[in-house]
């Protein structure tokens, strides 16, 4: 097989992708997959950081009579939980794994460090960040980004449903077309929903490239470290 095209990589993960068929919730089956699916690149050499969403659990946007800071908290906590539940099942795999929380739990979770979460990665160990930025009013796509600047990852993967970016949603609309590769600032004019724009913003200041895949495909984050990037599109400067 050919050679790893990074050392170390940011995987993006939803909240939804740990519900797998259920409504809501942690899956444990789909959890599992999940951290397998890790192990796989994670025990090539590759440096493994991970943000998972929280909204399996909590989707703050559709809080009703709750103010938009303290959904957005809520949101925070959710993916603290998630986390856990992620560290658990690497574990349970003989993944060695930790997690950091912008938000300060020492309980269950280290604070982020960022040296610390970097010599982590560079004894083998997958890093969770949880409880995005620890500040309301950003999105786990940005706290994505910004952890990525700050441990000098290589690349974020973005795992989803679908086989990369299209111009339109392919399961509204079957005529829509998909990207190989697109530039950071013609996803944004082009209002394609992949990252938020701080997010894109962060990646575009530091040439962090993006690569939006299908992770239910098993095969598919296997191919991308090893530089086969038919199975996602590139977001990168040119």
């Amino acid at each position: 097989m050919a050679k790893l095209v990074y050392k170390r990589v940011l995987l993006k993960l939803s909240g939804e992708s740990l519900k797998g068929s259920e409504e809501f919730g942690v899956s444990q089956d789909a959890t599992d997959e999940i951290a397998k699916q890790i192990k796989s690149i994670q025990s090539l050499g590759l440096e493994v950081a991970c943000v998972i969403g929280g909204g399996n659990i909590f989707r703050g946007s559709f809080a009703q009579g709750i103010e938009r800071a303290t959904a957005d908290y809520m949101g925070m906590l959710a993916t603290v939980m998630n986390a856990l539940a992620l560290q658990a099942a690497l574990e349970n795999n003989g993944v060695h794994a930790r997690v950091q929380s912008a938000i300060e739990m020492r309980e269950i979770a280290e604070p982020f460090i960022r040296r610390r979460a970097i010599r982590h990665l560079e004894k083998g160990r997958v890093v969770i960040f949880a409880a995005g930025t620890g500040n309301p009013f950003f999105t786990t796509d940005t706290a994505a980004a910004l952890r990525a600047n700050e441990i000098d990852a290589e690349a974020i993967l973005k795992a989803t449903k679908v086989d990369g970016i299209y111009t339109a949603d392919p399961k509204k609309y079957p005529n829509a077309t998909r990207y190989e590769t697109i530039t950071y600032t013609e996803a944004l004019e082009k209002r394609l929903a992949v990252m938020d724009a701080t997010a894109f913003a962060l990646c575009q200041e530091n040439n962090i490239p993006i690569i939006v895949f299908d992770f239910h495909n098993k095969e598919n984050i296997l191919k991308l470290v090893h530089g086969d990037f038919s199975a996602g599109t590139i977001v990168s400067e040119s």
